[in-house]
């Protein structure tokens, strides 16, 4: 490539680039709602990272003279029936899921993008092959699939992602097929080809690029199904092995204390509305960013 095509190029991506952020921040700050999101969800992030040093107790150290005590000023959420700090266990918890998150997630979107890449460019049988193997993956409920793949694999955060990932690639193939079906037809997509540019280059260099925000947007609202999904398993006992802290899990220790200690049960539900209430803005702010009929009205 010659040196001024290469200068083209970079300009080309630094003013797209430019033009995503502008169009980012004025969908926020039309919708401040999203800016909430963001801010609460950065927070538990910060909180995640920052676990060993912010947290005023060993989530695992136990104390029987402690046993279940309400909120007080040593114990700002109290303690559970072995004596342990309920907020140092929310911190800790906070990187499980998180994790757990995150992972499955990334995972589910790289994999799932792939193949809605593929049976969107390709079309034909492939299209239909895949698709009706994602159909079939699909008529699982979440929940219902991950209990699956981890009732025969056996709890462990290892297994937790590629059960919570499995359950979230057939809609980010879904997601990702849309689009590529329509990108795959414009003008700067037929160049390439007419240039023999290989069909690995197009949808990795020209069509991914192009649907990249709508998977985004996907991956922000799935995330918060991730970890819900992590958290149910870890309340029917499929979740990461006690004493570690998970949220889930902590509300199942808190479901059996429910009548004589609803602060067990009542702080790590709280962590998951907070969580997923802020992931649900952010999405909805993403959503607003890469809508073009939104962008025209700001």
């Amino acid at each position: 490539m010659t040196a001024p095509a290469e200068d083209l190029r970079h300009a080309y991506w630094r003013t797209t680039v430019a033009a995503a952020w502008s169009g980012l921040i004025a969908a926020f700050n039309a919708n401040k709602t999203s800016w909430v999101g963001l801010v609460l969800f950065l927070a538990v992030c910060t909180i995640a990272v920052l676990a060993p040093w912010i947290a005023p107790y060993d989530p695992v150290d136990q104390s029987i003279l402690y046993r279940l005590k309400p909120p007080t000023a040593e114990h700002w959420m109290g303690t559970d029936y072995y004596g342990r700090d309920i907020l140092s266990r929310l911190i800790w918890g906070a990187r499980i899921s998180l994790v757990i998150g995150l992972l499955a997630i990334g995972a589910a979107m790289i994999i799932g993008s792939l193949i809605g890449l593929i049976a969107g460019y390709y079309g034909g049988r492939a299209d239909i092959l895949i698709m009706q193997t994602m159909d079939v993956l699909l008529a699982f409920p979440s929940l219902i699939l991950g209990l699956i793949v981890v009732a025969m694999l056996g709890p462990s955060i290892t297994n937790l992602v590629i059960a919570i990932a499995l359950t979230a690639i057939p809609p980010f193939a879904r997601i990702a097929r849309a689009p590529t079906m329509t990108v795959k037809e414009r003008e700067f997509v037929e160049a390439g080809r007419s240039l023999g540019y290989s069909d690995i280059r197009l949808m990795l260099g020209h069509i991914l690029p192009n649907i990249l925000p709508e998977i985004l947007v996907m991956g922000s609202l799935w995330l918060a199904t991730a970890i819900r999904v992590e958290a149910s398993l870890a309340f029917i006992g499929l979740g990461v092995a006690p004493p570690t802290a998970t949220w889930g899990g902590m509300i199942r220790e808190g479901f059996e204390n429910i009548l004589d200690s609803f602060w067990l049960a009542l702080f790590p539900s709280l962590a998951i509305l907070i969580v997923v209430f802020a992931l649900n803005l952010l999405g909805d702010g993403l959503r607003d960013a890469i809508d073009p009929k939104l962008r025209g009205e700001q």
